[in-house]
């Protein structure tokens, strides 16, 4: 059903470590470097343990602007799932933390999740353009769950 190839509209932004002898600081997103559309309404940080993964799921009017920087790694799936898409059914993995530091911009509609596959627990930073459930959490949350689908056709090796 789905093809391996590249996903219109994923941004994959390389995240660069600044090291002095305090530690480091790396920029996770400017304003001046992301489309407004894109602007983060909210951040978290989330813990997954080594071998868990979270999703796959998408969005009906969010986009995610995740960040992988450590101390582990995760392989990040993507399923284009939009018809009006010009790489509608494409899939793609990238592997990104410790070892690939970047920051992957997740498009509405755009089925997606992530797994830790390192030997030590894994942070991630998401910075969403949508408030999760909204205003005042008031409104219903923006996702489509396929984890307990298992005629899903988003499947994670």
């Amino acid at each position: 059903m789905f093809k391996d190839g590249d996903i219109e509209g994923i941004v994959i932004k390389k995240l660069v470590q600044y090291n002095d002898a305090r530690g480091w600081l790396m920029e996770l997103f400017r304003h001046d470097e992301l489309e407004e559309r894109y602007h983060p309404a909210m951040t978290y940080l989330s813990l997954t343990r080594p071998g868990v993964a979270r999703g796959p799921h998408e969005h009906i009017d969010q986009a995610d602007y995740f960040c992988f920087a450590g101390p582990s790694d995760f392989k990040v799936y993507l399923w284009d799932n939009r018809p009006e898409s010009l790489t509608y059914k494409n899939r793609t993995t990238i592997v990104a933390g410790v070892s690939n530091p970047v920051a992957i911009i997740v498009p509405r509609n755009v089925v997606h999740a992530y797994k830790n596959v390192g030997d030590a627990d894994g942070l991630v930073v998401n910075c969403p353009n949508r408030l999760f459930k909204g205003e005042g959490k008031k409104e219903p949350v923006d996702e489509v769950r396929y984890e307990d689908d298992h005629a899903s056709p988003y499947i994670l090796d």
